[in-house]
């Protein structure tokens, strides 16, 4: 079964950054996005967001994962490698979304099996318009699986 076009999804993003999850919330909220976006600031808590372990035993599974790589505890190249080692997870796409364009960590992202790369624009609306297109593209264009749990 899957996501009917422009049905509202959850999403996690998984940022340090203060400003740029401020960045990624406005975008959400500009663009009258209907998704739910979910926030966790470092590695070790996406993972228990994902698994559903401690302060987000009740956490629902995403439909996409946006993923700083530069983040605190495990970086995102390690969540990246535990979600899709994970047969229980690897369906969920996950959306690199970093400062970094060294060609290494693109290509690493890539083998790790990330859906996407994109770096993180400067300016505030190309920022804010990447990530529309992100949300455009994986609720409008694609099919996403329905989440069972």
């Amino acid at each position: 079964m899957t996501t009917p076009a422009g049905t509202p999804i959850d999403v996690l993003l998984v940022e340090d950054d203060p400003g740029d999850e401020l960045m990624t919330r406005e975008a959400f909220e500009d663009n009258k996005i209907g998704n739910t976006l979910h926030v966790v600031r470092d590695g070790e808590e996406a993972l228990d967001f994902l698994y559903r372990r401690g302060a987000h035993a009740e956490a629902p599974r995403p439909d996409l994962i946006l993923l700083d790589l530069n983040l605190p505890k495990y970086d995102g190249r390690q969540v990246l490698e535990k979600i899709k080692s994970d047969p229980s997870l690897s369906h969920i796409p996950v959306v690199v979304l970093t400062t970094s364009a060294a060609e290494e960590d693109i290509l690493r992202s890539y083998k790790l099996h990330a859906n996407a790369y994109v770096t993180k624009p400067v300016d505030l609306d190309q920022f804010i318009t990447a990530v529309r297109q992100i949300d455009d593209f994986f609720v409008q264009v694609v099919r996403l699986p329905r989440q069972n749990g």
